[in-house]
């Protein structure tokens, strides 16, 4: 089954391709219908995928599929949140996001250093689509003060996996999608349409 993924982010599609397509999903990205991005001005991540998903849908009359992501530190009251990919003011400036995170994380330690990453899926079959499939999932580990690791994107690098002293950027990506918010998610989404 072909899906468009409503998003323009490479690593997200890369990862998401990766993973669907051991389940018969074939993925492409709405930029090949010109799919401009939706706005997500909505509070939660649920909300702003289910906005993407029914603009990707809309441009495109295909099933979609959208994801809303990002990293969540309690004692930053939630930041960076819904804002993770723009954090730092630009859309998409890792490295700025990942200074801001630091900049804003100096002097906390221990539990204090704590954070997850969140991620909503949402498959809707049209752009009207009453009754869209949803799942959700959160990965858990800690900030670390410094980068390490060369792969994923985002806060990957920063970001060590709980019950393990290797961060995401670490990990293999194989690994990665095993254990991450997004795999966990999108294997909920799959076993929902299967169900």
């Amino acid at each position: 089954m072909e899906l468009v993924l409503a998003s323009g982010n490479a690593g997200k599609l890369k990862e998401l391709a990766a993973m669907l397509a051991p389940l018969g999903y074939h993925l492409r990205a709405q930029s090949d219908w010109d799919t401009p991005e939706a706005p997500e001005d909505a509070p939660t991540f649920i909300e702003n995928a289910l906005l993407k998903a029914r603009n990707a849908s809309r441009h495109t009359g295909r099933a979609a599929i959208a994801d809303d992501s990002g990293l969540v530190v309690p004692a930053l009251g939630g930041e960076p949140g819904i804002f993770s990919a723009r954090y730092a003011g630009a859309h998409g400036d890792d490295a700025a996001n990942n200074a801001r995170l630091l900049e804003n994380m100096n002097g906390l330690a221990g539990d204090d250093r704590a954070a997850y990453f969140f991620c909503a899926v949402v498959l809707t079959r049209s752009a009207s689509d009453p009754a869209p499939v949803l799942a959700t999932a959160r990965w858990h580990g800690h900030i670390l003060a410094a980068p390490r690791g060369k792969g994923g994107f985002g806060y990957d690098p920063l970001f060590r996996v709980g019950g393990r002293d290797e961060t995401s950027a670490e990990l293999d990506p194989a690994e990665k999608n095993r254990l991450s918010h997004r795999g966990q998610a999108v294997r909920a989404l799959v076993a929902a349409l299967d169900a």
